[in-house]
């Protein structure tokens, strides 16, 4: 049982803990993004003080929000702290004289060192090594978070999220258990297509958002889009036909309705042999607290989906780290 914060996050809040912040603003590119908007969310729902917003890195310079400043937190992530645009963030959020926290890999990285308060977190979809998801990038993010807003609205966050994240690394073997079979039978089904859409709500969208442009475009080179669950009928329900694919993500969140609306179209006017759903109703989360449980169910899906990833790798032939043609390649972009 998780009992207490990691030291680096204690370390950040305590250092935090007596200013008085009107702005949090989250920051970072790709995979490291998407974990922002499940952040979001989490604010939104339980701070009625932080006013909360994503931006990608660079455009975060770009953009230069007037709000920025000594009553704004910014923090970013980058996995191995080299991001230049999140470092350039970094440095632009203490130019206009933010404090920064920064969640990465490498704590001796240029992120780490840009910041005001690194702190570290653990992966293993592009490590390979076995973790703690209560630790992985997620986790870490909803322990500032909870820390941040019991310590300006004593809402007691802490210590529900540390209990049900002591849950969740069960709960991620009992899913891989839970869905073998079912991607089993749906990966010769979406091996040789050209196009796969991820479509999700809520906590759940960056999960979806991150499959589709980290793994499904990055690594397998599919032509695919993360598609918000209401705003998929707003145009992009279109393209459904009985041979269109999709990776549908339902959550347990306040949206989960949006999404249910989207599974039921796409079950009425596509094919469910190509429509591969994750439900979070049907995982066994035992032990989390149940306002809790719809912030962790999207590391339940990317983790089980990043296991499907590799059984599409090897019928395509195609590697899923190795294979890249740009990204760790090339340097002059």
């Amino acid at each position: 049982m998780i009992s207490a914060l990691p030291a680096d996050v204690e370390r950040a809040l305590t250092a935090t803990a007596d200013k008085r912040f009107s702005n949090l603003f989250l920051v970072a590119c790709g995979g490291s993004l998407s974990i922002m908007m499940a952040g979001k969310y989490f604010v939104d729902r339980h701070s009625g003080t932080l006013a909360s917003d994503i931006y990608n890195a660079d455009e975060f310079v770009c953009r230069d929000p007037r709000r920025l400043g000594p009553d704004t937190l910014v923090v970013l992530c980058s996995q191995t702290g080299t991001t230049k645009e999140t470092v350039r963030a970094a440095n632009h959020a203490k130019d206009r004289g933010a404090t920064t926290i920064g969640m990465t890999l490498d704590q001796m990285s240029p992120l780490a060192r840009a910041v005001d308060h690194p702190v570290a977190y653990q992966a293993s979809y592009t490590t390979g090594e076995a973790i703690d998801a209560a630790y992985s990038n997620y986790g870490v993010l909803y322990m500032l978070l909870a820390g941040l807003i019991d310590a300006r609205e004593d809402a007691k966050l802490t210590a529900d999220l540390l209990m049900s994240l002591s849950h969740l690394q069960p709960a991620i073997d009992r899913a891989h258990r839970t869905y073998a079979d079912r991607f089993q039978a749906f990966a010769p089904r979406f091996a040789p297509r050209k196009a796969i859409y991820t479509l999700a709500s809520g906590a759940s969208y960056g999960a979806a958002y991150s499959y589709a442009i980290c793994v499904l475009m990055e690594m397998q080179w599919y032509d695919s889009q993360a598609i918000h669950a209401n705003e998929f009928f707003h145009g992009p329900f279109e393209v459904v036909d009985k041979d269109t694919g999709f990776v549908v993500m339902l959550g347990l969140d306040e949206t989960r309705r949006l999404t249910e609306r989207a599974r039921d179209f796409l079950f009425k006017h596509g094919s469910r042999e190509n429509i591969l759903m994750l439900d979070g109703a049907e995982l066994d989360l035992s032990g989390m607290s149940e306002y809790i449980k719809p912030y962790l169910v999207p590391l339940v899906f990317f983790d089980t989906l990043w296991r499907f990833a590799y059984k599409l790798a090897g019928l395509r032939g195609q590697p899923m780290l190795e294979g890249r043609r740009y990204m760790k390649k090339l340097t002059d972009y």
